[in-house]
Order: C-alpha cells, then sequence, then structure tokens
C-alpha cells in the first residue's frame, strides 16, 4: 500500500520500519515510547544516506549560488580605504568558543587561554548615523553559517543583498566613520594582533534558580549552636520600620546565570592566521560552541596597546606573506629550544 503511495523507496523505508518496530511492541512499551530528535539538522531524522547526501549538496549549491558575483557587492569598485588615527574605531568580529588550554611565557610563569575560531564572519550591513543612535556609524556583521529554514525570511533579505550565506550570530558594532567596511567583506582572525586586548561579549551559562550562597557568596549561618533549617538562609533581608521595604538591588535568591555578561581587558597572546583561532588570556563568559562578540578593548588603560593596527580590518590581498602562527613577544613557543647552544 505505502509502495503505491509514494513515489520513491527512500520516502517510505522510514515509515515502513517504524510500523514494524510499533507492531513488536507491547502496550505499556507504546505508552513509554518518546520520539527523540538526534540531530540538529531537520533533513537528517528521517531520509536515508542518499537523500542526505543530496540534500547536503542542494544546500551547498544554494549557498554558491547566494555567494555568486551577480549578487555579491564585492564586485564593485571597492570602497576608500583611511588610516588609522587616535580615536579611531574598529569594527569587532564573531567568533565561537572552542575551549581552554595553557601556555607559558618565556620566563616560566603559566596562564591560562580561551581559543576562540572565527567561523565564516562577514560585514553584512552599514548603518548610519541616522540608521544607528544618532552618534556613531554601525556596522552588521554576521558568523557562523546556518540553515537557510533557521532564519526568518525577512532576516535572509539582508544576507541576500550581502551576497553572504545565513548566519547564526548578527551583531552591531559601532565604527568612526574613517572605519567603514564595505558589505560581504570577510573578516579574519588576523584583525587583532598578538599583545593588544580585547573585550569579549556573551551569554553566560544558565545556572537556574539558586540561593544566595551560590549565587552570591554568602557565608551562610552556624551549622550548630541552636540553629534550625537556617544554615543557607540570608538572614535578615532588609531595614526596620524607618523604611519598611527591602530597598531595590538586594542581593536574594534568584535566577543565576543566562545573561549577557562582557569580559574587559582580555590579551591576546597568539594568533592562528590558518585556521582563525585566538588565544585570548583567562576565561570568557558562555559555554563551549557559544558565539560571542570580540572587539578592541574600552579601558582607556589597556587602548595604549592599539598601535597602527590592521585598519579598517586585515585584508588579505595587502598581507598575504603572514606568518601562520602570530605569538606576543613573552610567549614562549615549543617549537623553538629552551636554551641556546653554546
Amino acid at each position: 500500500k505505502y509502495q503505491k503511495t509514494c513515489r520513491h523507496k527512500s520516502q517510505y523505508d522510514p515509515l515502513l520500519t517504524f510500523l514494524l518496530f510499533l507492531s513488536s511492541l507491547s502496550p505499556a512499551q507504546l505508552v513509554c515510547c518518546v520520539r527523540t530528535v538526534k540531530t540538529t539538522t531537520f533533513f537528517e531524522e528521517h531520509l536515508t544516506e542518499d537523500n542526505q547526501e543530496y540534500m547536503r549538496k542542494t544546500m551547498a549549491e544554494e549557498y554558491r549560488r547566494q555567494t555568486a558575483e551577480k549578487l555579491n557587492p564585492l564586485k564593485d569598485e571597492p570602497w576608500e580605504r583611511h588610516e588609522w588615527t587616535e580615536g579611531s574605531r574598529r569594527v569587532g568580529l564573531v567568533a565561537v568558543k572552542l575551549g581552554m588550554a595553557p601556555v607559558w611565557t618565556k620566563t616560566g610563569e603559566r596562564h591560562v587561554v580561551t581559543m576562540l575560531q572565527v567561523q565564516d564572519c562577514h560585514v553584512l550591513k552599514c548603518l548610519s548615523k541616522e540608521e544607528h543612535d544618532g552618534r556613531t556609524a554601525a556596522l552588521v556583521v554576521g558568523g557562523k553559517n546556518v540553515s537557510p529554514f533557521q532564519r526568518s525570511e525577512q532576516s535572509m533579505d539582508m544576507f541576500r543583498t550581502a551576497g553572504v550565506p545565513p548566519k547564526q550570530k548578527v551583531s552591531v558594532f559601532g565604527v568612526s566613520d574613517n572605519a567603514l567596511i564595505k558589505p560581504g567583506t570577510p573578516l579574519y582572525a588576523a584583525h587583532f594582533r598578538p599583545g593588544q586586548y580585547v573585550d569579549i561579549t556573551a551569554k553566560s551559562i544558565g545556572k537556574g534558580f539558586q540561593g544566595v550562597m551560590k549565587r552570591w557568596g554568602f557565608k551562610g549561618q552556624p551549622a550548630t549552636h541552636g540553629q534550625t533549617k537556617t544554615h543557607r538562609r540570608p538572614g535578615a533581608s532588609g531595614p526596620g520600620g524607618d523604611p519598611a521595604k527591602v530597598f531595590k538591588g538586594k542581593k536574594m535568591p534568584g535566577q543565576m546565570g543566562n545573561v549577557y555578561v562582557t569580559a574587559y581587558g582580555l590579551k591576546v597572546w597568539r594568533v592562528n592566521t590558518k585556521h582563525n583561532v585566538l588565544y585570548v588570556n583567562g576565561s570568557v563568559p558562555g559555554h563551549r560552541n557559544c558565539v560571542l562578540k570580540v572587539r578592541d578593548t574600552k579601558l582607556p588603560t589597556r587602548k595604549s596597546s592599539l598601535l597602527n593596527p590592521p585598519f579598517p580590518t586585515f585584508f588579505t590581498e595587502d598581507e598575504c606573506d603572514l606568518e601562520e602562527d602570530l605569538y606576543d613577544e613573552n610567549l614562549f613557543v615549543h617549537t623553538e629550544p629552551s636554551t641556546e647552544s653554546v
């Protein structure tokens, strides 16, 4: 019956398999049968391997069609490039958090770094002062390609205009007038250089509803000496009868995490130009594989390290002979000998 209604064998193979599986189960087992999605891509769930391969090729052709020369704005004349001046504000990057690893300096100090990979980062749109906030211009940047079915039709117009595939993360970076970049321009990890400092913004890991000891680091109350069910309680929650209220901002139990947090002044120890990986000092907000924003630091004491960076960004045609790995001058490189030969 299913062979007559279906045009291709791959359309009824999973259905017949599922029906045979249900017929072999008892009524008690059918009640506990729960559907589980094992993949994030919808077409890999109920199709055979041949149809899955066909869908992947179709998606790749769609990406190539969107990035064709007739849709890419880079086919026109390039925009004028300006020189970096004191007070210039560059665009940032959208990167993916890979994990953490240790590094050592030449003096033997150990530091922990977070690896951030810049995946398919492109400039999507240029916003004027009136379109942004009335004070500065801005650039819309997207990173990490995703399926078009994960984006709305309204957002797809912006990607088609820029001539790039749909992006998972879209961020807005305020820039100065001399740092505007043409939409469709790719951004690389070489946009930052070792020795400079960056600010990283991401959504922190959600912890759910937590008490004051975990959320705010309260000491708690004594474990003995007459205490009853108040070991992890906060204690008094506010003033007496004069205000007769609890002030706003009082540290109390509540939802912990799952908010955007910015880590300021993190040093870039190493840049891998081949795989577009940044090695940033310390820990950054967010879980592994999360998408975050990386931009030049705004701390006044750290801006002095930003002297003549790639402006407005790194272009491969300008520095085609760039080394695969760029290291900070104080970082120890394991490929070099640890002691000098006499």
